[in-house]
């Protein structure tokens, strides 16, 4: 299976570089994953698609401001350190430097006022391990400082951050947003559990695992990067009665699908929180999730894999090249699509 595989043409004007005007305004493309048949819609018809019974899994996960500019020590060079994810309970973090020739192990590097500073300890396949040192509260300090680590292709964007947040991101830890959830608005999560929806909340800070880019041709020998994950016990409660009474489990993005499919074990949703590198590409069987809400991904990208494992490769990328015919917005800001 190659990479190459799953690489689609799409115009570079098609990259949306706002969110629509109001979050479920958003459109949504829905395909049947058994058919590829294909209809237009917009977000805010999704509750149509959904029935009693149905119980659809969200990411309460939180973006933290995770882009920090400073300066290293002793000098005028310019760093930028974007945090990718905690190292346990203690304040080393793994991190993406730029430029990484600058950030030998050793380098210190000072933020602001000197309130925060970060000394590299390590190296890794993919950044740097830092430890930080600072006066007072950390996430404090972060909101003061960092910026919101919008992807590299939104570059005219500078509107109400809280947009690139979804309505419902409870703990903070994320260095992106899982994009399929911020079509959601309060009203529409009402209206959907008054239906007889059930809403159940896990958790995955999402971080370089999800959009770190495939470098090899062949797609099985892709290493992700792990991402920290947690199901409470309640919530492994209600999806595993859920999925004993046969009824349907919707996930709102990847990261949520990832996070479902990874505390699947000896048969079922097993509570608990650890790291997980689950790569899902086609030929694997999913365990829990038989519906998906998620936005349009980048060609040749681990979550095109995904959503090719769900459907078919022939069904996604046949959709992707109708969503482009029809301008559909791709990627983060971008619209919806629905697999069921």
């Amino acid at each position: 299976m190659r990479t190459d595989d799953f690489d689609y043409y799409l115009p570079k004007e098609l990259i949306a570089q706002h969110p629509a005007q109001k979050r479920d305004m958003s459109r949504l493309l829905v395909m049947d994953k058994k058919t590829g048949e294909i209809e237009h819609k917009h977000f805010h018809d999704i509750i149509d698609y959904l029935n009693a019974g149905d119980v659809l899994v969200i990411n309460n996960t939180k973006v933290i401001p995770a882009r920090l500019m400073g300066l290293k020590k002793g000098g005028t060079a310019h760093i930028e350190v974007l945090l990718l994810k905690q190292v346990g309970e203690t304040d080393q973090w793994e991190v993406l430097v730029h430029p990484g020739k600058r950030a030998k192990v050793g380098t210190e590097i000072i933020f602001g006022d000197g309130r925060l500073t970060a000394k590299v300890i390590a190296d890794t396949d993919t950044g740097r391990v830092v430890e930080f040192s600072y006066e007072g509260i950390f996430n404090e300090i972060l909101d003061q400082l960092g910026t919101m680590p919008l992807p590299p292709y939104i570059t005219e964007y500078d509107g109400d951050m809280s947009r690139y947040q979804t309505v419902y991101a409870k703990f903070a830890g994320s260095a992106a947003a899982p994009t399929a959830g911020l079509h959601f608005t309060e009203e529409l999560l009402e209206e959907i559990k008054q239906k007889g929806i059930e809403v159940v909340e896990v958790l995955l800070h999402v971080g370089l695992g999800t959009f770190r880019p495939v470098q090899v041709d062949d797609v099985t020998k892709h290493k992700m990067h792990t991402e920290f994950y947690s199901v409470s016990q309640e919530a492994a409660e209600r999806l595993n009665k859920a999925k004993a009474e046969g009824r349907r489990i919707i996930s709102v993005g990847t990261t949520s699908t990832r996070t479902l499919e990874s505390a699947f074990k000896d048969g079922k949703i097993q509570a608990g929180s650890g790291e997980t590198d689950i790569f899902i590409y086609p030929g694997y069987e999913f365990k829990v999730v038989e519906a998906l809400i998620t936005n349009f991904h980048l060609p040749k990208s681990t979550l095109v894999m995904l959503v090719s494992a769900l459907a078919s490769k022939e069904y996604i990328l046949h959709a992707y090249e109708v969503a482009v015919e029809e301008k559909y917005r791709f990627f983060s800001f971008g619209d919806a699509m629905f697999i069921k």
